[in-house]
């Protein structure tokens, strides 16, 4: 049973009250959805970039750090086209280490290292439909190595799609669980929608990391269970503490947008923080959203990294830290 104390203790865990500011940000493009891991000693990140004025869509991007602060651009990846993705591809780093605090690494998988990728070929900042694809590099760092899997592995179209996810599916978190609390070593979160303004997060399962089932026939985290007619549960990114999933995702209901999280013991059912948001727009550099996290913990320092928008168009990545 998932209780107030419990929820407190994470809460007081994850927590990142110390704003640093801007870590990625470039004139004339947006920057989107970061994810961080650990590989050969480095940190890598990855986001997704469209232009300023969203007339393209978007593109997948790497860079690199030594400190967790300072990161230098390596390069785009996943730049071929299979049609269905020709204009919209926003990958995303899985397998990390779920373990909060343990080594952040990324896992290979059959010599490969996996990534997710929102797809689609319409132009637009995440113009509908959208479908999300696999894709995989032989090395991190060798760009021209990173190819995409030519079929979508989820879309909306598909026969056994849910309520609530039969128009676009979004940002995919995919872990390992080596204590297979589904039956399943291969855990995949996502959101997704069915509405244009009602996004809610989902359950997928593999037993060989590629291909992957819809799990349960509802959401784990909807966006029906509020009468708004603006809703979205986004980003999800799942990670285990004192044997706990703790689910982070940002929440947004009309002029309400944060970042929080939830806790379970099954993955099933979930137990939502009610209390101070992990993020919220504070500072004149962020006053419109503050939103779509990514937390690690190195050594005794947690950092969360989040998306940064502000009245003049601006939208970049920054930082916040426990101390």
């Amino acid at each position: 049973m998932v209780t107030k104390e419990i929820l407190e203790r994470i809460y007081n865990q994850v927590k990142t009250p110390v704003k640093r500011g801007v870590i990625i940000k470039k004139d004339g493009v947006l920057y989107d959805s970061p994810v961080v891991f650990k590989h050969g000693g480095s940190f890598y990140m990855t986001c997704v970039e469209i232009d300023r004025n969203c007339s393209g869509g978007y593109k997948s991007k790497l860079f690199k750090s030594d400190n967790l602060i300072d990161f230098r651009e390596v390069g785009y990846i996943f730049t071929d086209d299979n049609g269905w993705d020709s204009v919209q591809t926003g990958a995303y780093a899985e397998l990390i280490n779920p373990y909060f605090g343990q080594d952040n690494q990324i896992y290979s998988l059959n010599g490969k290292y996996l990534f997710a990728f929102l797809g689609g070929n319409k132009k637009g900042y995440e113009t509908d439909p959208l479908s999300m694809g696999l894709g995989f590099c032989n090395e991190i760092e060798n760009l021209s190595s990173y190819r995409k899997k030519k079929e979508p592995i989820l879309s909306g179209k598909d026969k056994d799609a849910r309520f609530g996810e039969q128009l676009t599916i979004y940002k995919a978190n995919i872990f390992i669980d080596d204590k297979l609390t589904l039956g399943h070593k291969y855990v995949m979160v996502y959101n997704a929608k069915t509405e244009n303004m009602k996004e809610s997060i989902f359950l997928a399962v593999s037993d060989d990391g590629v291909s992957y089932s819809r799990y349960l026939n509802r959401a784990i985290i909807s966006a029906y269970d509020c009468d708004s007619k603006f809703v979205i549960n986004g980003d999800p990114q799942i990670v285990i503490i004192d044997g706990f999933y703790v689910m982070f995702y940002f929440y947004l209901e009309n002029e309400k947008v944060y970042n929080t999280f939830a806790v379970s013991e099954t993955l099933v059912d979930w137990t939502k923080w009610t209390g101070e948001p992990l993020m919220k727009s504070e500072l004149e550099w962020e006053n419109k959203f503050a939103h779509k996290q990514w937390f690690i913990k190195e050594g005794d320092t947690v950092y969360q990294y989040y998306c940064a928008v502000n009245d003049k168009n601006e939208r970049f990545i920054a930082l916040a830290t426990s101390k």
